[in-house]
């Protein structure tokens, strides 16, 4: 979910001047921002105060945000400023968190004072103003929909039953492997292609009950792929997310008419609930005939605690969660180990010890730390959420020993935290031996921060940690991997995202004892 949950703009100085322009120059607005009485930074005196990144009247440091990776700007800063201190982006103040001790300490410990979600239009509008798991605040909703969740689809003994899905999944994928490399052994195969069409029908058949083919949709008049219900609920959503709207950061000017943003996350957002609801309706009717399957919805209906609106978001969520992060982890991993042939025969040396001539299993993951190491080098290296959502601090609290006001709104860089030379010794590098060290507890899944910390922990890391780490074995258990030509150096990502902008394409070839 990662890609939902982004907030700073890739081109937040460009729409700050338009914004700026629409009201009749940077003089009028300038006027305006006085009236609401916004200072620039450094003007405020308050002696304990984190470090501030100076920036200029009204639009703060949003003029220095104009590049698409904004997460790597505010890690540069953290070697000026250190790994707490502010910035402004129009009427807001910001604190951006570089450091995993910080971070920890907000998420954890100060996480009473800091547990608001701040949500930029987009995202209010999609998630029906928090109504999900992910960006709701802590309070009893949050607490009642992280149990739901939990407890029907995501907690330990709910993972066991859909075991077999996820073994389905693994050979499904292996399959496709063995048949593209035979039909066609010379040409690069796209990794993301068969992941994302097995990781998609997985989360349909945990969410609904089945790998749905189609579904009508009575608002389009008409029946809808699995191509575009993939489209709809999972694709468009995510772009959507990141449309920006300037009138979050000048609150002040919400009056201006931004009707072209209006239109597309309002058209992006009913034709998302159309879609999941005819999905949920058209289970519906087979659970009232009486045909239960083990499902996070068949369990939702079961409670019978939710609202329709409520409980198609939680589907929803259920669906575009499973559908993302995951592959994400998994396409990077399986890049660095095409690229890295000497860890890539070290991680299928110890699958062999471990294994030998049987198939590697979720079972076997806890006798394999290299391929443990493997997984957590690469959710620190790419990040899937280079920036953890906005949270607001609801009230005067000490963070790293400054003091911070209610009113900040706080961004944790898990980029900055996961690349903070004080902490990882060349950090750049891809090297999964560095979590061989002793220095981490093995069973620790919060090395680097990628599934948070504290009462807002991840609920999916389980699952994402096991779908990843059993497909990265079985991939190098079966299949010696490298990278197509001239694809060593490509690692382009989107906008602000860890999602790869080209899609892996790897030669593989079968080891040459097969299981």
């Amino acid at each position: 979910m990662d890609f939902l949950l982004t907030m700073l703009p890739a081109s937040g100085g460009g729409a700050v001047a338009a914004a700026a322009a629409a009201v009749g120059g940077l003089a009028a607005a300038a006027t305006l921002a006085g009236k609401a009485g916004i200072v620039g930074i450094g003007q405020k005196d308050r002696s304990n105060a984190p470090p501030a990144v100076p920036g200029l009247p009204l639009i703060g440091n949003l003029h220095q945000l104009k590049e698409k990776k904004p997460h790597k700007t505010f890690a540069k800063w953290s070697e000026i400023y250190g790994p707490i201190y502010t910035i402004k982006t129009g009427a807001s103040s910001v604190a951006v968190l570089n450091s995993a001790e910080v971070a920890k300490e907000a998420m954890v410990a100060k996480y009473s004072s800091i547990s608001t979600r701040k949500l930029p239009k987009a995202l209010s509008v999609l998630t029906r103003d928090k109504a999900m798991v992910a960006t709701s605040d802590y309070n009893d909703f949050h607490k009642m929909v992280k149990r739901l969740v939990m407890a029907g689809m995501l907690g330990s003994a709910a993972q066991k039953q859909f075991r077999d899905t996820r073994d389905t999944m693994m050979d499904n994928m292996l399959s496709t492997f063995r048949t593209l490399v035979t039909d066609d052994p010379h040409s690069p195969l796209n990794f993301r292609e068969v992941f994302k069409e097995e990781l998609f029908r997985l989360s349909l058949i945990q969410s609904l009950g089945e790998d749905v083919s189609s579904v009508y949709v009575e608002e389009f008049g008409r029946e809808v792929s699995k191509e575009e219900i993939y489209q709809i609920t999972v694709v468009d959503m995510m772009m959507c997310a990141i449309e920006v709207d300037w009138r979050d950061f000048f609150p002040y000017l919400s009056w201006v008419p931004n009707k072209s943003f209006e239109a597309r996350v309002l058209t992006t957002e009913s034709r998302r609930t159309a879609v999941v609801r005819a999905l949920v309706n058209q289970q519906k009717k087979r659970i009232e005939r009486g045909e239960a399957k083990v499902s996070y919805l068949d369990f939702l209906v079961a409670e019978n605690v939710l609202t329709d609106e409520q409980l198609t978001m939680m589907v929803w969520e259920a669906i575009i969660e499973a559908a993302d992060t995951t592959l994400v982890t998994s396409e990077w991993a399986m890049y660095e180990l095409a690229k890295n042939p000497e860890i890539q025969d070290r991680l299928y040396q110890e699958i062999q010890q471990v294994c030998g001539d049987d198939t590697v299993t979720e079972d076997h993951l806890r006798q394999l730390p290299y391929l443990n190491a493997v997984f957590h080098e690469t959710l620190r290296n790419h990040s899937p959420v280079p920036l953890v959502p906005p949270r607001f601090v609801h009230e005067d609290t000490k963070l790293a020993g400054y003091d911070v006001p209610a009113g900040t709104e706080m961004i944790i860089n898990l980029y900055g935290c996961n690349m903070n030379k004080k902490d990882w010794e060349d950090p750049e590098a891809w090297r999964p031996e560095r979590f061989l060290d002793g220095r981490f507890d093995e069973a620790d899944m919060f090395k680097t921060m990628a599934f948070g910390g504290g009462r807002r922990v991840c609920a999916g890391a389980l699952q994402a940690s096991t779908i990843s780490c059993t497909a990265i074995a079985r991939f190098v258990q079966e299949f010696a991997w490298r990278l197509k030509e001239g694809d060593e150096d490509n690692v382009t990502t989107i906008q602000l995202t860890s999602f790869k902008l080209h899609p892996l394409h790897v030669h593989i070839s079968p080891r040459a004892a097969t299981n």
